[in-house]
């Protein structure tokens, strides 16, 4: 049992709403977690109301629904997207509601699951959202994604032990690397993180680096230009009203966009991907003129295949991500098996889309004015961690001097 739960588990509510998503008075809320996380959902909506929202409308997720509608579903369920659903999406686009999402499933709850379904859901689901998910990559309006543990997920992570002692693991794991310690001071504590996190984007903005140059041990060894005008950030983002929230809790990383037809060379992932409901092991990917020409993974390469060959943006980089080694999730010892943790315990670079906030002036930007200047565009975004505790990272400006940036996986300044 652990302790002051419930002291900690209201804190961590407070956290979400107050500094994740930020709700202002009188704004809609759009809630998602899974059903199983309920009782801080519940705090959430009181948190929402305390500080003025005007309505905070709930979307449940159900893991066993979800996995038995892809078993089970009649085939045209994952091609036609129901016009209802895209009308919501629209509806809360208009309203510009906070989106707060709360992660809580099985790493593996898709496994078994036709990949043609999957990869036929995921196309017709991204095309119908194109617009709402353009707009949240650049933060026309708060959101914020957390995690809730479920037995499965914390048996995955922690299979010696007994599922109730599993749960309080994650449990602890999580409220660790969200700084909650149930004294209700969380929210100064991530006040102070961000403001860190601030001051290193600051001095990578003032390289205003050409390109950089990841190696390591695995054997990656890639080039990744940077864009002219591109943007690191991390810690918090700005609505175009100057609502500051963060879009992760919680978040290590600091990130930009890699220019789309400049990537280079070979990377091998460091840590194992949670994709679809199952685990992609042990793998690669090589690069000519930004585009993956080549894949390789030791376990789930055809559910890694699918998702990149989603459309045409999928085969380009969108984000390439600065996460130290020792970083207070990777010193946790613990494979999340979800990419929202994994993904702050290690370097890490996306293919699909990037965020236009990554460009200076790219929110403003037509489709077009984006891809010139350097942007992805795609209908997904999947993150793979590629930092290991030996990753050199050299930056090159444009004068031709090299700085290193990661020194042994590590930030060199």
């Amino acid at each position: 049992m652990i302790e002051n739960f419930d002291a900690k588990l209201n804190e961590y509510a407070h956290l979400l709403v107050e500094i994740g998503a930020n709700v202002q008075a009188g704004q809609t809320v759009r809630l998602r977690p899974e059903v199983s996380c309920a009782p801080l959902a519940r705090m959430c909506v009181e948190a929402c109301y305390d500080r003025g929202a005007r309505e905070v409308v709930l979307e449940w997720d159900d893991d066993f629904v979800f996995r038995q509608q892809f078993l089970r579903a009649a085939d045209d369920v994952f091609v036609d997207w129901p016009a209802y659903k895209k009308a919501q999406m629209d509806w809360y686009l208009e309203q510009g509601a906070v989106d707060l999402s709360i992660l809580g499933s099985d790493p593996e709850l898709l496994k078994g699951v036709d990949p043609a379904r999957m990869q036929a859901f995921r196309r017709a689901a991204g095309n119908a959202t194109r617009a709402y998910a353009d707009a949240l990559d650049a933060n026309k309006f708060q959101w914020c994604v957390a995690a809730h543990p479920v037995p499965a997920w914390a048996k995955k992570v922690f299979p010696d032990l007994s599922e109730q002692d599993a749960m309080d693991a994650l449990w602890d794991a999580i409220f660790a690397v969200c700084r909650i310690t149930g004294d209700g001071k969380a929210v100064e504590r991530w006040r102070e993180h961000i403001d860190t996190t601030a001051r290193r984007c600051e001095a990578l903005n003032a390289y205003a680096f050409k390109s950089l140059h990841y190696t390591n041990s695995l054997g990656t060894d890639l080039t990744v230009q940077l864009p002219e005008n591109h943007v690191w950030a991390g810690g918090s983002e700005k609505t175009p009203a100057g609502v500051e929230f963060v879009p992760n809790m919680p978040t290590e990383e600091i990130f930009t966009a890699p220019r789309w037809d400049g990537v280079d060379g070979r990377v091998y992932a460091a840590l194992p991907l949670a994709m679809d409901g199952n685990l992609v092991r042990d793998f690669y990917l090589d690069f000519q003129a930004g585009r993956i020409v080549d894949v390789d993974a030791a376990e789930g390469e055809d559910i890694l295949r699918r998702s990149i060959d989603l459309d045409e943006g999928s085969h380009y980089l969108g984000e390439a991500a600065l996460v130290p080694y020792d970083s207070p999730i990777r010193n946790k010892g613990i494979l999340f098996y979800e990419t929202l943790f994994d993904e702050n315990a290690s370097c890490h670079l996306a293919f699909g889309s990037s965020y236009p906030t990554c460009v200076k002036g790219g929110a403003d930007m037509t489709e077009e004015e984006q891809k010139a200047a350097g942007l992805n565009q795609s209908i997904t975004h999947v993150d793979f961690m590629v930092g290991t505790a030996d990753l050199s990272i050299v930056g090159t400006t444009h004068d031709g001097k090299e700085v290193p940036v990661f020194v042994n996986g590590n930030f060199a300044f």
